[in-house]
């Protein structure tokens, strides 16, 4: 019985000893919720959502940061944010009248870590995809019109948001440019391949749908496999020509299995990969119809990020018409994968 009442005792002490420590706790931890209550209070709050593009599972596809409610947000703040979320790009949305929105769009601009863009595929698609989930008064006939700095940009969503946060969109890009062709053998060193290995019937050439980009056929994916680009020399040659980056591309033997050809596409770019590329894809179809190797109007199965375990899916089409490239079509699927919040002074 001693033993019994001694145990007891002890046993009884402890949890005294916890509660007491558990209320210590309780009290530091109060002051330190309100300690963060008070610099909440005192900072703008911005909501921002990060997705997926072009991929219908999450933690694939091409990442994206879409910042809401940066009505007041000045340049360089929208920059460092950029620099924060460390994503190749992040967009930030400006909501307007309706009327104007009507009129002219969402406002959105596109950052990358380094520079503000006129225009780039994924987040188009992405952040079109996150109003079309979290504002739906966006939408209008299926379609919501994006105002970006090159200009106004629809995306068409022919269905509904499933259960995981996915959605498919399609964007039509404006118009291509074809600008500059360029000496293949240059190309070739560049990108750390030999001539054999590009296609001799497809001559590299600048393209530009609101970005330009030098599209590069190739023979196989086995020459794809050996891409490495030398980034200084080849800004240095692209600037010199009109263009940003090279796009690198090679047909696929497979099919899909409703007959849709496929191709591989890899961008190296600011010393790393692009998951996907939806400005540039939007210039290697137009680049593709016009020299007669994908016909006008069939839908192709563009495949990217795979070498760095990122695998986008990209569906491409382009029209023909009277010897003019025209209704440039990127579409992808978008899947949610956080949210959250900004807290800026």
């Amino acid at each position: 019985m001693t033993a019994t009442a001694s145990g007891s005792e002890h046993v009884s002490h402890g949890i005294l000893g916890a509660r007491g420590i558990s209320a210590c706790s309780h009290r530091a931890i109060t002051r330190r919720l309100e300690l963060i209550r008070r610099h909440v209070n005192s900072v703008r709050s911005l909501d921002y959502v990060v997705v997926d593009a072009f991929s219908d599972t999450a933690l694939a596809g091409n990442p994206l940061a879409v910042v809401m409610n940066t009505i007041g947000l000045d340049t360089a703040r929208m920059q460092a944010i950029a620099r924060e979320f460390n994503l190749s790009e992040t967009t930030f949305v400006e909501r307007r009248p309706a009327a104007v929105e009507q009129a002219e769009g969402v406002r959105v601009r596109i950052f990358t870590t380094q520079e503000e863009l006129p225009f780039a595929g994924h987040p188009t698609l992405g952040t079109a995809s996150v109003l079309k989930i979290f504002s739906p008064d966006s939408v209008r006939d299926g379609t919501i019109h994006l105002a970006l700095n090159v200009g106004r940009v629809p995306v068409r969503f022919d269905g509904q948001v499933n259960s995981s946060g996915t959605v498919f969109g399609e964007m039509t890009q404006r118009d291509p440019e074809f600008c500059a062709e360029l000496d293949s053998a240059a190309v070739a060193r560049l990108i750390g391949l030999s001539l054999d290995d590009l296609d001799p019937a497809a001559r590299p050439q600048v393209v530009s749908t609101g970005t330009p980009f030098a599209i590069v056929v190739l023979r196989s994916l086995e020459a794809l496999s050996r891409l490495k680009v030398n980034h200084d020399e080849a800004s240095d040659f692209l600037r010199g020509q009109g263009g940003r980056w090279f796009y690198v591309l090679a047909p696929e033997a497979n099919q899909d299995q409703d007959g849709t050809k496929c191709w591989r596409a890899r961008m190296q770019f600011y010393g790393g990969e692009d998951p996907a590329t939806g400005s540039a894809a939007g210039c290697a179809i137009a680049y593709l119809v016009g020299r007669g190797i994908v016909p006008s109007g069939e839908r192709i199965h563009l495949r990217q990020g795979l070498e760095i375990s990122r695998p986008s899916d990209l569906f491409l089409s382009a029209r023909s018409d009277s010897a003019k490239i025209t209704d440039i079509r990127v579409g992808g699927s978008t899947v949610l994968v956080a949210k959250g919040q900004l807290f800026l002074p």
